[in-house]
């Protein structure tokens, strides 16, 4: 029989209430930056650019979101990103500190990963035809670079860094145009990753793990900085990895793949849950293999490989550096929390991670900065709100409670009740007004330039 709905915890019900202490926690967050900005003006419109970032409104650009803030023009939101004195750097800073503040825990995971950002023309910076991985095919786009935070309670990005290709550097006007600073110059998307590690190391942030995919996992420079930092790390390698195994016959190279098929056998694999997905846990068959690191057996560097249970070709594997005896179920669990950064990044380009109209590196890092303040304090909010309900929560063992409050659920709410989509007639006329006006001039240049060249 189907529970009535009077079986459900009341403690459990988010009400009003709730949603404008989730405003005034913004109010909070909002004030924490205040002295990143040189002028009162554009720190509140900061707040105005929050509060789209965080409404219902179809894409977080900077027309809509200037629109949602009632403003006349788009020109404010524009200067915001572009002209205005202040650092998104330091505004990173915070963001780091309000995390570690929330959700800070001892055995944090970073998660390091990429995502794409698909565009037209050529004019955006660091755009380029290169793989992108939200299409899953070569295309348009920028790359992004992100370190997401994961502990017990929550997780949210915590810095990005912009992968320029090394075709924009052979182009001095190119970059010029695009304001990269003139100090700026190629890294690799490995390299990127390991100044945002250097940043976390600096700021003396213990953590436990550092994961990634194959990207990051086949860099032996990475690797080589994780253990000179003795941080423990996970790292997806492809099959043909080259590593040495201590063999009967002495140490021999081998790929990742050969050292499987020499040296494990049937009783060798454990089957353990990587953590709860969508359907329940996530079994998988494991097993492990001693590797030796610059030719010697320290006893902290291991060949970690996940087969499916009813696949057997379905395998990955992975290169680990731990303390001495560290169990397998931990070095899964490990890899298990690398997801969140996934997580992430859905939540995020539903706040508009990826919605931007920016062209510039310096309105690009403020954007992306902006976006993942918004993402860290719908971060907090779960993480407070599932604290109150637990501590709250009297209802009889047979009671159901529903599933806790999601990061898209609280923007839903916060959206709907708190800054909602403006509906005032003369209001939104203008702007239809602004907008074909400056439509029509673009085109009218657009065309001029075309003929002009022929």
């Amino acid at each position: 029989m189907k529970p009535s709905d009077h079986t459900i915890s009341q403690s459990t019900r988010t009400t009003l209430t709730d949603v404008v202490h989730w405003n005034r926690e913004l109010e909070h967050v909002h004030s924490r930056i205040a002295p990143r900005f040189a002028r009162p003006e554009p720190w509140l419109r900061v707040l105005a650019y929050l509060h789209g970032l965080l409404s219902e409104i179809p894409r977080k650009n900077g027309w809509q979101i200037a629109e949602h803030a009632r403003e006349a023009r788009p020109d404010g939101m524009q200067r915001l990103l572009t002209s205005t004195v202040w650092d998104a750097n330091l505004v990173r800073d915070d963001l780091r500190t309000y995390v570690l503040e929330r959700i800070g825990d001892v055995q944090a995971i970073l998660a390091i990963d990429e995502t794409s950002f698909p565009k037209q023309g050529r004019k955006s910076v660091g755009v380029k035809r290169q793989y992108c991985g939200t299409a899953k095919r070569l295309q348009n786009c920028q790359v992004g670079v992100f370190v997401s935070y994961i502990g017990t309670q929550g997780h949210t990005l915590l810095d990005r860094e912009l992968y320029i290709p090394k075709c924009w550097f052979e182009d001095s006007e190119r970059c010029r145009e695009a304001g990269i600073p003139e100090t700026a110059h190629f890294q690799t998307k490995c390299e990127l990753a390991r100044r945002m590690l250097e940043r976390v190391d600096q700021a003396q942030i213990p953590v436990a793990w550092v994961v990634a995919d194959t990207v990051y996992g086949s860099n032996q420079d990475l690797r080589d900085w994780l253990f000179l930092h003795h941080s423990s790390y996970v790292l997806a390698v492809r099959c043909d990895e080259p590593v040495e195994i201590m063999t009967p016959q002495g140490r021999q190279r081998m790929t990742v793949a050969e050292a499987q098929a020499r040296f494990l056998h049937t009783h060798d694999w454990q089957r353990l849950s990587m953590g709860e997905g969508t359907k329940g846990p996530r079994w998988f068959d494991w097993a492990v293999l001693p590797m030796l690191y610059r030719c010697e057996d320290d006893g902290r560097h291991w060949l970690l490989i996940r087969r499916h249970p009813t696949d057997a070709t379905d395998q990955k594997y992975y290169v680990v550096f731990s303390p001495a005896g560290t169990p397998l179920s931990v070095m899964v669990n490990a890899i298990g929390a690398r997801w969140g950064i996934e997580e992430d990044f859905q939540t995020g380009k539903g706040l508009g991670l990826d919605q931007y109209e920016v062209r510039t590196w310096t309105a690009w890092y403020r954007h992306i900065t902006l976006v993942m303040l918004a993402l860290a304090f719908l971060t907090s909010l779960c993480v407070q709100d599932q604290a109150i309900k637990t501590a709250s929560r009297e209802a009889p063992q047979h009671a159901l409670s529903p599933q806790p409050l999601t990061r898209p659920e609280m923007c839903h709410l916060l959206g709907h009740l708190i800054w909602p989509v403006p509906h005032n007639v003369s209001f939104l006329l203008a702007w239809s007004w602004w907008r074909r006006c400056h439509q029509r001039r673009a085109s009218y240049y657009h065309i001029r330039r075309r003929l002009k060249a022929g």
